[in-house]
């Protein structure tokens, strides 16, 4: 049995909109898709403790993060009839205000993408081993938690 083709799905730093605009755009010649869904995560400007987050650190496992994330897509495409299915997860510093994860789901039909999207991006919070470091405006910082 051949090997599953493991995509690194990381990107340097913030994803940027003209990013998540080629790769809806690239969707145009697949005509039997008839939805889209799209979750864009961003980071927060939180206050803990009366400081602001300015940016997150984002580290990872790669090799075993990679291959979360590819369980959590062939799992989704078992269970829904999806066409697409893309995650692009940011890696290293991204600032308040910017994209750190893009899922952007496809299917024939709606009702499939958005069950499929939400699913998707729960499994992710549970099961990846994606890392972040809050930085505030001091130069201190503290590890995220999930929630």
């Amino acid at each position: 049995m051949e090997e599953p083709q493991i995509k690194d799905v990381f990107i340097d730093g913030a994803i940027s909109p003209e990013f998540i605009a080629k790769a809806i755009a690239k969707h145009q010649t697949k005509t039997q898709i008839g939805a889209h869904d799209i979750f864009l995560g961003q980071v927060r400007a939180d206050i803990i403790e009366g400081k602001t987050v300015e940016a997150i650190e984002y580290s990872v496992y790669e090799e075993m993060a990679n291959l979360k994330f590819h369980e959590i897509r062939e799992a989704a495409f078992k269970k829904f009839d999806l066409s697409c299915l893309h995650i692009y997860h940011s890696r290293g510093i991204v600032k308040k205000g910017e994209i750190c994860l893009f899922v952007f789901v496809s299917s024939p039909h709606r009702k499939e993408v958005f069950e499929a999207l939400h699913e998707v991006v729960e499994e992710i919070k549970k099961q990846v081993p994606v890392f972040g470091k809050e930085l505030f405006e001091d130069d201190s910082y503290q590890w995220k938690v999930n929630s």
